[in-house]
């Protein structure tokens, strides 16, 4: 088994998330069977209960784990799902650690954080190897070199090398190296005392990747090489991209995946990027766009919807348009009203979200698509308020709301269902994961998918509303999938629209660079076909 930890310094969000999927890409494609693996030093058991204005994205996994935006990274680059064994936190370590000494497990000695915390890391590293034939094992150590949280795991990664031989075990450095304009100068001090900081806890990088602005000279990449202790064929340039699905290539042409397997005594082929290179390709050939609002909540932190982001950037390539998010306070709309805060935009995604804030904001938006022919796509919260949206303004329900927002409200359309009650605990409650969903022939949904059973990951705790079913599909409101039992509404959708469709799961947590998920395929169409029809702007529209 190969070891490659990938570190960082300076500062944070560097870029070590992508950097870790591009050097994982890379040894895939020169044949290699790679796990990736994410180190949070938070003392949170998971980020479930955490603001997206503090951590942004939850990734869901298959099997229902609550992690880290960057497990979203690894699964599109690689093209592989993750479980929740391949994120750990510090919280989920030190949980691990006092339960087994609750339960006896260190009877006689005294817990520390050396031996027994890292031992606890060093067990979920080579867990992630245990669980298939992997080659190498890729873990990215979150946070900042120096961070005191982040210790006890560069401790571990310290022990795993001295454990596993320096053969098998690999550190990557990702630094910033700032480029000072007004100097017109390249400065190296901020690498060299990062490096150092590592030095001082007893790992020695064998690789820098230095987030640059500009190119690194000779001059720049040899002083670094010299003052960090590393080859200069080592010292790799990580050059602000256009997209971050250029990386993987930047970094091949740096010689990077071959420094890797020489370093790691790794007889591997040559890469085989050719699928890679025609997507990149396709994608900067595109030169019409189209614009899509997301109407949210935490639109302020474009991180908490990172997967959307990338999906439309998958559906936008397969429909060769520039999809353009135009991010729209849930708020403003209700302020402003939906004419003026969606004008001009040529489809309308209505995101998920926790908490009454910004309801009516989301509700008139669909209003305004449902009325107007746009384009439209809800995801999970986006389902609900489509279904009390249509309850009230199609239906005559004017009440409808959900149990969510007014526990005692005359008319549910959205509850909980039997069972459901979370018993007061927050944290790994709801409905996690991927289940099975079943669509209806002969809908838009069973058309976009190409088949009729599905498997889909949720992250929610309220439901469709059974009892208000019949009167919702007698004035028009389609339920193309449910559970395979149909105890559960999966997708809703309306017949007589140019694309009107949502998702009680979350169809962005399984997009990938070359299978784009159908209900954003559609969407992009869809709001492709508008564009191309006339302008939103241009159309005498009801606000």
């Amino acid at each position: 088994m190969k070891y490659i930890f990938i570190t960082g310094g300076v500062v944070s969000s560097l870029g070590k998330g992508i950097a870790a999927a591009s050097i994982g890409l890379l040894l895939k494609q020169r044949g290699l069977r790679v796990a990736l693996q994410k180190f949070d030093p938070y003392l949170n058991v998971d980020p479930g209960t955490m603001s997206p204005f503090q951590h942004g994205e939850v990734f869901v996994t298959d099997d229902g784990g609550e992690t880290d935006l960057d497990l979203g990274h690894y699964e599109r680059f690689l093209d592989q799902n993750l479980t929740r064994e391949h994120s750990v936190t510090a919280g989920k370590v030190y949980q691990a650690v006092i339960e087994k000494e609750r339960a006896g497990g260190y009877l006689g000695k005294t817990v520390q954080v050396v031996p027994h915390v890292t031992d606890e890391i060093k067990t979920r590293i080579r867990a992630v190897g245990q669980s298939g034939d992997i080659d190498v094992i890729i873990t990215e150590v979150g946070g900042t070199t120096g961070d005191i949280e982040g210790l006890p795991f560069l401790e571990a990664c310290r022990q795993m090398r001295h454990e596993e031989g320096a053969d098998n075990c690999l550190f990557v450095h990702l630094v910033l190296v700032p480029y000072i304009k007004v100097a017109k100068e390249i400065k190296t001090k901020p690498t060299q005392h990062s490096v150092k900081g590592l030095l001082e806890i007893g790992i020695q990088p064998d690789i820098l990747l230095c987030r640059t602005e500009v190119p690194l000279g000779p001059e720049i990449r040899a002083k670094i090489a010299l003052f960090c202790n590393v080859r200069e064929r080592a010292v790799i340039e990580a050059r602000d991209v256009a997209s971050i699905y250029h990386v993987p290539l930047h970094f091949h042409r740096e010689g990077l995946d071959e420094i890797v397997v020489k370093l790691l005594h790794i007889d591997a082929k040559e890469p085989d990027l050719e699928e890679w290179e025609r997507m990149i390709q396709r994608m900067t050939a595109i030169e019409a766009g189209v614009k899509i609002a997301v109407v949210g909540k935490y639109v302020q932190i474009q991180d908490a919807y990172k997967s959307i982001i990338e999906a439309f950037t998958h559906a936008g390539v397969q429909n060769d348009v520039q999809v353009t998010v135009q991010w729209v306070d849930a708020e403003d709309v209700e302020k402003l009203g939906a004419g003026e805060a969606l004008r001009g935009v040529a489809g309308i995604l209505v995101p998920g979200g926790f908490g009454e804030r910004g309801i009516a904001g989301k509700v008139e938006a669909i209003r305004y698509a449902r009325e107007n022919e746009i384009p439209f796509l809800g995801i999970c919260l986006g389902l609900q308020c489509a279904v009390i949206e249509f309850a009230r303004d199609v239906c005559g329900i004017t009440d409808a709301l959900s149990s969510e927002f007014s526990p005692n409200c005359a008319n549910p359309v959205i509850d909980l269902m039997e069972g459901q009650s979370h018993g007061g605990k927050k944290g790994g409650t709801m409905r996690l994961g991927a289940y099975p969903c079943r669509l209806k022939p002969g809908t838009l949904a069973a058309e976009l998918y190409g088949t009729v059973d599905v498997s889909e990951r949720h992250r929610h705790r309220w439901e469709v509303n059974n009892e208000y079913r019949d009167t919702l599909e007698r004035n028009g409101l389609t339920f193309s999938g449910t559970s395979p039992d149909g105890s559960l509404v999966e997708i809703v959708e309306i017949a007589d629209h140019p694309y009107f469709i949502a998702s009680q799961f979350h169809p962005e947590l399984k997009s990938r660079p070359h299978r784009p998920h159908p209900l954003f395929f559609g969407l992009v169409r869809a709001a492709k076909s508008l564009r191309n029809s006339h302008s939103p702007s241009a159309r005498q529209v009801s606000a």
